[in-house]
C-alpha cells in the first residue's frame, strides 16, 4: 500500500525496489481472488528479490467472528482459514491484523452502545472463533497476530491488555499480538510499558508515527520504544506503514488510503534508518 493499491501481478517488480530501499520483507494484504496474484509467481519474485513476506488480513462485516449474525461469524471463520491457505501458498509465516473482524470507520459504521450482555456475547464469539481457527494455523506452521485498533476503528480489541487477555485465554503459540504504535499512541498510557506487558506474546510490530507519517516526523519517542522491544528480546518483523501523504487540504478524508503523488524513497530510507539505529542502540545498551 506504500506504492499501489490494489497490488496485482503487474506490480511484482516493486519487490526489487523494496529490497533496494533496505527492507528485509514486505507486508502484503491477503490477496483477494480478483487481485490475480499467482502464488507461485509471487513467491519466485520474492525469492529473486531476496525478500520475506508477512500477510495482513482484510476483514469486513461479512468476515467477523464477533458478529451478531451467524452467517457473518461463519464468514469470518472461513476467511481466517483462507488466510492460512494464502500464507502457505505465498510462503508467509505470519498473518496479522484485526482478525476478530467488526471494522468501524472503514465500514462506515459508528460504534454501537452494546449492553453488558451483548458485549460479553461478542467477546465469547471472538474466543470461540479463534479457538477454532488458531489450531488450523498451528497445523500449517503459521502464526496469527491479533492487532488492537484504536477506538474509532473497532469496538472489540483496542488496547494491549485486551489483546493479552484474548491470547492468554486461547493459550496456543500460534496466536500472538501485533502491536501498532499508531493505534497505541491513542490508547496506551505508556507505549513502552504496554510493550513490556505484552512481552513474548508480540510476534509482529508496526513502527508507525502518531499521525501515520514517516518515522521521525511525528511525536513518537523511538529510542524509548525500541528500548522496550529490546527489553522483551523481540526478534520478529518490524514493518512501516506511512500512509499519511504530504497533503493537508481542508475536507480531505485522511483516514482513507491515497496513492503517493511524489517520490517518497528518501523518506522511506530515512525512516527505516531511524528505526534501525534506535533498535541497534537499545540492543547495545542492554
Amino acid at each position: 500500500m506504500q506504492f499501489i493499491r490494489p497490488f496485482g501481478p503487474e506490480h511484482l517488480h516493486l519487490f526489487r525496489k523494496v529490497k533496494e530501499l533496505g527492507f528485509d520483507f514486505i507486508e502484503l494484504l491477503v490477496p483477494e481472488p480478483e487481485d490475480g496474484l499467482d502464488p507461485t509467481a509471487t513467491r519466485k519474485a520474492l525469492a529473486d528479490a531476496g525478500l520475506e513476506v508477512v500477510l495482513a488480513a482484510r476483514v469486513n462485516l461479512q468476515r467477523s467472528i464477533a458478529s451478531n449474525d451467524a452467517a457473518n461469524r461463519q464468514g469470518g471463520l472461513d476467511y481466517l482459514k483462507y488466510c492460512v491457505e494464502m500464507a502457505e501458498a505465498f510462503g508467509a509465516k505470519i498473518v496479522g491484523g484485526p482478525i476478530y473482524g467488526e471494522p468501524l470507520v472503514f465500514a462506515g459504521r459508528p460504534p454501537y452502545p452494546h449492553t453488558r450482555d451483548e458485549i460479553a456475547q461478542r467477546a465469547e464469539w471472538t474466543l470461540e472463533g479463534l479457538a477454532e481457527a488458531v489450531p488450523v494455523a498451528k497445523s500449517a506452521g503459521i502464526k496469527f497476530a491479533l492487532e488492537p485498533l484504536n477506538r474509532f476503528e473497532t469496538d472489540i480489541v483496542s488496547t494491549t491488555n485486551q489483546a493479552i487477555e484474548i491470547v492468554d485465554k486461547i493459550n496456543n503459540d500460534a496466536l500472538g499480538i501485533l502491536l501498532d504504535t499508531f493505534h497505541m499512541s491513542m490508547e496506551e498510557g505508556s507505549i513502552p510499558r504496554a510493550i513490556r506487558a505484552a512481552g513474548s506474546r508480540v510476534v509482529h510490530f508496526q513502527a508507525n508515527e502518531n499521525h501515520r507519517g514517516f518515522p521521525g516526523t511525528g511525536s513518537m519517542n523511538w529510542p524509548e520504544t525500541m528500548r522496550a522491544l529490546s527489553d522483551i528480546d523481540y526478534r520478529g518483523p518490524i514493518s512501516l506503514e506511512p500512509f499519511r501523504r504530504d497533503d493537508e487540504r481542508v475536507a480531505l478524508p485522511i483516514a482513507h488510503w491515497r496513492a503517493p503523488h511524489e517520490d517518497e524513497d528518501d523518506k522511506l530510507r530515512a525512516g527505516l534508518g531511524l528505526i534501525r539505529s534506535c533498535l541497534e542502540l537499545a540492543d547495545l545498551n542492554q
